[in-house]
């Protein structure tokens, strides 16, 4: 396809997807995607907005939902999004980093609205967040509870490192609550109390895809704990221009893989 002009690629586009879908049939698919939203200022300068890199974050914003859409399809039961990092909280210039805030929140709400089948949840370091905005972000994701579709947590003021401390200070918090003595919790802690404890426990030790936009190739502290035995997929296009062929190619490589689990 690639050797096609633009014109023909995009009509050829739906028939390609389907094509590979139907090559889907039967293999493993993964039930827990992680996904780095990467490369939304890129995005932006690469598509004339160099002046107000904030489009890429609107356009990366509303393909949000669009996403969600192909992991239903797929099967995927629980998706993560990494949409900011604690330390994006104090790394990103204001005139960034309110308007990014703006569209997470904008975002969140819209998986909110009634009739929306997502279950939303928010981790991370909320409480790092200016109160109005962790208090709208909690009352959206608390409206989904008990929705029929995709659990979707959202990573907002998230560091793997981070949650891992959080997961051991709340293990021991709930050791002393329950009558266990301080002195011993060091020797009764095991890697069960930590994944209990992460920001979203429900499969805390089976996140079986994390996929990477942008071209970049490091977790940035995302799911540090959870993907142990990730699989990882690396593309090169930038979260807004990413497309239902590049999650499906995605998806073809985690069939593709041997996974071992460590053995």
């Amino acid at each position: 396809m690639a050797l096609l002009p633009q014109w023909a690629r995009n009509a050829a586009m739906p028939l390609y997807e389907r094509r590979v879908l139907k090559g889907l049939e039967g293999l493993p698919r993964p039930q827990h995607v992680g996904i780095m939203l990467d490369g939304n200022r890129r995005w932006a300068r690469a598509n004339g907005h160099g002046h107000d890199v904030v489009e890429g974050y609107r356009v990366g914003g509303a393909k949000v939902e669009t996403f969600l859409g192909w992991c239903a399809e797929a099967g995927v039961g629980h998706v993560s999004l990494f949409m900011l990092s604690d330390d994006n909280l104090s790394g990103r210039p204001a005139h960034e980093l309110v308007p990014l805030l703006d569209i997470i929140q904008d975002t969140v709400t819209g998986l909110a609205q009634p009739g929306k089948p997502w279950r939303v949840q928010i981790i991370g370091s909320v409480d790092l967040l200016p109160g109005e905005r962790a208090l709208a972000l909690k009352e959206a994701a608390s409206a989904t509870v008990g929705r029929p579709g995709l659990l979707v947590d959202v990573a907002v003021g998230y560091g793997g490192r981070r949650e891992i401390v959080d997961a051991v200070k709340t293990a021991f918090r709930r050791h002393v609550a329950g009558g266990g003595d301080p002195a011993e919790f060091a020797d009764a802690l095991d890697t069960d109390d930590i994944s209990a404890n992460l920001y979203s426990p429900a499969g805390a030790d089976a996140t079986d895809l994390v996929i990477r936009t942008s071209g970049e190739q490091r977790l940035s502290g995302f799911l540090l704990w959870q993907s142990a035995y990730s699989e990882f997929y690396f593309v090169d296009a930038n979260w807004p221009a990413f497309r239902k062929a590049d999650f499906l190619r995605a998806l073809r490589a985690f069939a593709q893989r041997d996974r071992r689990y460590g053995k």
